[in-house]
């Protein structure tokens, strides 16, 4: 049975498709020398997959960049081992990114400890928990998914249906109260998705190695399609005066899930308790519980 908090994802998925699908534009309008707003849905089943393994950033070509794997313990996917046979492994992060202030590497430390203790290092997806801005650009597996009107563009992971409303044309509220997935407004500048977050709850994490945050946390993403229509690409800067000693920069980058693909194909329910495992009985996270209604 789902409980409160489903039934309000629910509640919330129907209502995102519910709005009308972009019909105007031609797939054409894709193409990488497009100078108009992008159509990040060219019919109505293109999602996005992440072109890599996807659950961490691409540094940027240069500048502060995000915390990235501890080059003396290198990660090994699940994929990797379907490989290859490697035994996979969970992501350490490393301690001597200079972004990084005293207190949220000593977290981090922390949780390179837990793995290395032999406790499991599962991200919070494992667990149900809202991935928040902008981790949620770095599911591994399912793909994303963009619904756009004139006054907002919605996207939508695949995995538990979490979305985010960005709201076109319009500036920030004058008081936002911090949430999970914070207030974004959004603009197009010619061939590019310009997204603006801020109010989000500390409750949520940078990336996969839970990389903390503060309320002071402020991010800007950029996403363009690229590659004749086949990528799509987000640039991402993060400013955090509470948590980093530097603005910092990152990139995601996807593949176009073209129609007819043998695993991924139109949009479908995944809710997350309702496809929860224990992973074995080890030690994660509990999923979150609605112990009063929200409404």
């Amino acid at each position: 049975m789902l409980n409160l908090a489903s039934s309000k994802k629910i509640a919330n998925h129907l209502w995102g498709l519910a709005l009308v699908w972009p019909l105007t534009c031609a797939a054409s309008a894709i193409a990488a020398d497009n100078i108009g707003p992008p159509n990040f849905a060219p019919n109505r089943v293109t999602g996005w997959v992440p072109v890599t393994y996807g659950d961490l950033y691409h540094s940027p070509p240069s500048g502060p960049g995000p915390v990235t794997d501890d080059p003396a313990h290198p990660f090994v996917s699940n994929r990797e081992f379907a490989q290859t046979g490697r035994q996979p492994t969970f992501h350490i992060a490393d301690l001597s990114n200079p972004i990084l202030q005293s207190w949220t590497r000593d977290e981090l430390k922390k949780r390179n400890e837990h793995i290395l203790s032999g406790k499991p290092g599962y991200s919070v997806q494992g667990s149900c928990i809202p991935l928040g801005v902008p981790a949620f650009l770095i599911h591994p597996v399912q793909p994303v998914y963009f619904i756009q009107t004139r006054k907002m563009v919605l996207l939508i992971n695949q995995e538990d249906q979490e979305n985010r409303r960005i709201y076109l044309n319009v500036p920030h509220s004058s008081n936002v109260k911090p949430s999970w997935y914070g207030e974004s407004v959004g603009h197009y500048e010619g061939d590019t998705l310009v997204v603006d977050t801020i109010g989000l709850n500390p409750k949520t994490f940078m990336d996969n190695f839970r990389t903390p945050h503060t309320e002071k946390l402020h991010v800007v993403e950029r996403f363009r399609i690229t590659n004749g229509g086949k990528e799509l690409e987000a640039t991402i800067h993060v400013e955090d005066e509470g948590a980093f000693t530097t603005p910092w920069n990152a990139i995601q980058r996807w593949r176009r899930v073209e129609p007819g693909e043998p695993i991924y194909g139109p949009l479908y329910e995944r809710f997350c308790p309702d496809s929860h495992t224990n992973f074995f009985n080890q030690d994660i996270d509990p999923i979150p519980q609605a112990s009063t209604p929200d409404f």
